[in-house]
């Protein structure tokens, strides 16, 4: 596991991003994008989990250009409210920028032919939502996404598969959004959507207060399957 820097798409900068390895070559490689917490413990324990199932995990520092390699932990209010308040500052479409150099920085560290997928928590569920509508993410999960009600006229830039997973009892999507999102979604060619009835935001975090742990492994075992077979 280390700290690497990953150059822009433009080549003026570079970006940081924690890196998990397998211990043998990977099989695929995995973009992990944060939440509104930064690249926490929880998302670095998220790319350790895929190293450990062989894949090349990466999680680029989305919040570097506002306020570099920040750590914060959503069960302490006033650090929850400086996330919130970190999201209000957050360029989206940049990120999605930075998400796609981390596609190519990724592509670079397997093997030729290699696929690339991206898995996303919360804002990173949003922007795995986007990810695979805007860049040639092979495969792309998000987790209790957020806003995606509005985003609904780009599903028909999506061109590989998208697993999303739906908190039923969400405090940040309310149940008219969810059914928005299954009225908008549920014939795509290319869209999965699992609901889980009676669950808040946040289930699947890898500890605190907000995890839910049989609704995280129902989750991560159906995340798993799809990674197996639509990355490698």
């Amino acid at each position: 596991m280390s700290r690497i820097n990953i150059d822009t798409l433009d080549g003026t900068e570079q970006l940081p991003a924690y890196m998990a390895e397998p211990a043998n070559e990977p099989r695929a490689a995995v973009i992990v994008i944060q939440e509104i917490f930064g690249v926490n413990t929880g998302i670095r324990a998220k790319c350790d989990k895929l190293a450990a199932d062989g894949y090349l995990a990466l999680a680029p520092d989305l919040f570097w250009r506002i306020e570099p390699e920040i750590e914060l932990d959503p069960d302490i209010p006033e650090q929850m409210q400086r996330g919130l308040d970190l999201m209000g500052r957050f360029d989206q479409d940049m990120a999605i920028r930075d998400i796609e150099a981390a596609i190519r920085a990724a592509r670079s560290r397997i093997s030729e032919g290699g696929k690339v997928g991206v898995v996303g928590y919360c804002l990173g569920g949003r922007l795995a939502y986007m990810t695979a509508a805007r860049t040639d993410s092979d495969a792309s999960v998000g987790y209790y996404a957020v806003g995606i009600d509005g985003l609904l006229d780009e599903a028909r830039a999506i061109a590989n598969p998208l697993m999303l997973h739906i908190a039923g009892d969400d405090g940040f999507v309310d149940p008219t959004t969810q059914a928005k999102m299954h009225e908008g979604l549920d014939d795509h060619p290319k869209v999965v959507l699992h609901d889980y009835p009676g669950e808040d935001h946040g289930f699947a975090t890898e500890s605190g207060q907000r995890r839910s742990p049989m609704a995280a492994d129902r989750a991560d075992e159906r995340t798993r399957a799809f990674f197996a077979e639509h990355l490698g």
